[in-house]
């Protein structure tokens, strides 16, 4: 058995039997090998990118790693912007980057370079496989490296490593379980939230599933405390049923007001938060000065178990206040962001996957979605925009008998729109909307909000998508996607149910104006 057979199929055995792929001539020993292992299911993308951000969106619903397999540093590097995403999302993730073999590195061949520091950027664990007896070994430990610690672990192999015989599979390594807290720390917060002085727990991780959100809202009916997420959690259940949480605003001025006269603020699966860029005048955090920042579990930690265990001190028979079901009227008229998010609202499916990367456009759609039906939610965490598409593409192999629903802004869309087209070939059931207001608003308003705005019209055209316009319809029948367009309310809500009707993929082209 060779490297490359030992090696998939060791992957296979542990729980990864999916691969997103965009593979080159050091990698062409695995590609022959999935003919052996059919077990394993690969998915080929046309940009790495679209590799890394769908093993992302897979590990987020699938609760266990996807592989990629990518070509060499370069490879690597053009995955590198989802993997950030991931590493800042804390998902499970197995990387397979492929390398010259060990006696053509010598040679500083054109496509040579640090493959190790580069995926130490952005990997909790990093390995190179030396020999074929080492390579099963290898992706065994690294599987249970990527479920243990909940990060991206990558395995370099070697082409020759791959395609020598002498190799043998691998068994499955213990995967470790999250630590718990003591009683001791859940003693302490429950202290905290009956001294009467304003406090809010603030939720990240596992707090943030259905049953962390029931336990929080347990607490809040017993003590009062507030509750609220990070403003881009990895993975949220939501909808009808579970409490209405706030999510802390992007804005920092909108972020420091929303934690205005917070006495002690409780961290649960997440970190102290901070604001995405400095600004001049701007304090780096929204944490007021005054405030005792405390720390119930970190992301390491199983935060259900500590909320479970707060809810049982702080107030057993509490009645967790919860949403009923409920949908803004469908609007009519003009298409603008906020009716876009309304016709959303309205119909967003039972068990519906919703993939966030609205950006500027998604103002209120969290609001006018709180009381849909029950769904899962799916962030940009890192902010490295251009993770939307490709999530949504391993969302859906994860979970093939749900609807997901892509909600795209028009720029990040073009960072890794070849998505598409693998949304195509493997028949995915994915609903696209692109918010196409024509521009880069959020730069826009970062560009006002560091105090370098002008009247510039060179400034200007950076931030303006026009001349020529995008035309989203004609780049997705392209790439094998049936396209509509919709320039009112009451053709969205048309288009939208007409696409969740029918399986496969679906792209609607909003065009925003106001």
């Amino acid at each position: 058995m060779n490297g490359a057979q030992a090696l998939i199929r060791t992957l296979v055995d542990a729980g990864v039997d999916v691969c997103f792929a965009n593979p080159g001539t050091s990698e062409m020993h695995f590609v022959a090998a999935l003919d052996d292992v059919p077990e394993m299911r690969a998915v080929l993308t046309l940009f790495e990118g679209v590799a890394t951000g769908a093993a992302d969106g897979y590990a987020r619903m699938a609760g266990r790693p996807a592989a990629t397999l990518l070509h060499l540093g370069p490879g690597l590097a053009n995955g590198l912007a989802n993997l950030h995403n991931a590493r800042r999302g804390r998902t499970p993730l197995v990387n397979v980057v492929g390398d010259h073999s060990r006696s053509h590195k010598r040679l500083d061949a054109p496509l040579e370079s640090d493959i190790d520091a580069l995926a130490g950027t952005v990997s909790g664990w990093v390995r190179r496989s030396l020999t074929p007896a080492d390579v099963a070994a290898d992706a065994a430990d690294a599987v249970a490296a990527a479920a243990s610690t909940r990060s991206t672990a990558t395995l370099i192999l070697p082409a020759d490593v791959s395609w020598e015989d002498g190799a043998a599979v691998a068994a499955p390594r213990p995967v470790r379980r999250p630590p718990r807290v003591g009683m001791g720390e859940v003693e302490e917060i429950a202290a905290v939230l009956t001294s009467g002085e304003p406090a809010v727990l603030f939720l990240g991780g596992d707090a943030v599933s259905e049953d962390g959100l029931l336990m929080a809202a347990k607490i809040a009916a017993a003590t009062g405390v507030r509750l609220m997420t990070e403003t881009f959690p990895a993975r949220t259940t939501r909808g009808a049923g579970l409490p209405d949480v706030a999510r802390l605003p992007y804005p920092p001025e909108l972020a420091i007001a929303s934690l205005a006269g917070t006495k002690h603020l409780v961290l649960v699966g997440a970190q102290a938060p901070v604001h995405f860029f400095g600004y001049p005048g701007v304090p780096g955090h929204p944490v007021p000065e005054d405030c005792t920042v405390h720390v119930l579990s970190t992301p390491d930690e199983s935060s259900v178990f500590a909320l479970r265990a707060l809810a049982a001190v702080s107030g057993p028979e509490a009645v967790p206040a919860v949403l009923e079901r409920e949908r803004p009227e469908l609007p009519s008229g003009p298409l603008t962001a906020r009716t876009m998010n309304a016709v959303i609202g309205a119909l967003l499916p039972e068990g519906a996957i919703v993939v966030d990367e609205a950006l500027t456009s998604g103002v209120g759609l969290h609001e006018l979605t709180s009381g849909a039906p029950r769904h899962d939610w799916l962030s940009l965490t890192g902010g490295a925009i251009g993770d939307g598409l490709p999530m949504a593409l391993g969302a859906a192999i994860a979970c093939p008998d749900r609807p997901v629903i892509g909600i795209q802004a028009d720029g990040s869309a073009m960072y890794t729109i070849s998505a598409l087209w693998s949304y195509a070939r493997e028949q995915c059931d994915i609903t696209t909307i692109i918010c196409d207001n024509g521009s880069y608003a959020i730069l826009e308003h970062e560009l006002s909000r560091v105090g370098a705005a002008g009247d510039g019209e060179r400034a200007a055209k950076l931030l303006d998508l026009g001349g020529p316009s995008l035309d989203f319809v004609a780049l997705a029948t392209g790439m094998g996607v049936p396209a509509t367009r919709a320039t009112t309310a009451e053709e969205l809500a048309d288009q939208l149910r007409a696409a969740l009707a029918e399986p496969g993929p679906h792209l609607i082209d909003a065009v925003l104006r106001g």
